[in-house]
């Protein structure tokens, strides 16, 4: 079932894999403005707060098993010290990040995060793997675009080199926990393209600052 799995992710993604999108193409070119990056940074961090929030109310909707352990496990690593945002504020501060309200498309986003959770632990998980799917992938061309153009410390590239080093195990965990329950593959598909989408819709709010 994990390779159906597999195939079902990869069809709803198909359309939607950010590292498509222009803003995340510009990004690897070295062609974001300051004001870009800073942004994008104060923004992301809205998502980085929530990300424990919902992996462990995920957990707590799972019985004692294999799933639940798999998120578990996901949990332990974004909190144990350093915590994943503490490792995130060191970029944030790098591009001059401040405490800028939430945009609508962020706020969209996290929406979309608490919409599949709300419908159950299959769509909450499947929601978690329409990112967890394509972020190692993600986080080492931030990491490399980083270097490359935009004069990144190595504290600035910590978060994202540690994201490159652990997602694609996330990604491998989450499909395992979904394998390991039963579920309606529409269920799959809804959970998946719902935070799909709002990511690509965050990126598209992004673009519309180049020309700020």
């Amino acid at each position: 079932m994990t390779q159906t799995l597999q195939n079902v992710a990869h069809e709803v993604l198909e359309k939607q894999r950010l590292l498509n999108h222009p803003f995340y193409q510009r990004w690897e070119r070295g062609e974001l403005a300051s004001h870009e990056m800073t942004s994008y940074a104060e923004q992301y961090r809205y998502f980085e707060k929530m990300l424990p929030d919902f992996l462990h109310e995920l957990a707590d909707q799972l019985p004692t098993g294999s799933a639940r352990s798999a998120v578990e496990s996901n949990l332990h690593d974004e909190v144990s010290t350093p915590s994943h945002v503490e490792l995130f504020e060191k970029f944030a501060a790098h591009y001059g990040a401040t405490n800028a309200d939430i945009s609508p498309a962020m706020r969209n986003l996290l929406q979309a995060y608490r919409d599949v959770l709300d419908r159950g632990p299959v769509s909450g998980l499947a929601g978690l793997l329409a990112y967890e799917l394509q972020g190692a992938e993600i986080a080492n061309s931030k990491a490399n675009g980083l270097a490359r153009h935009f004069a990144a410390t190595d504290e600035a590239l910590e978060f994202w080199k540690c994201h490159g080093s652990l997602e694609a195990d996330h990604a491998q965990w989450t499909l395992d926990a979904l394998d390991s329950l039963d579920f309606e593959v529409s269920d799959v598909t809804d959970g998946m393209d719902r935070v799909a989408s709002a990511w690509w819709l965050f990126l598209d709010e992004r673009e519309l600052l180049k020309v700020a």
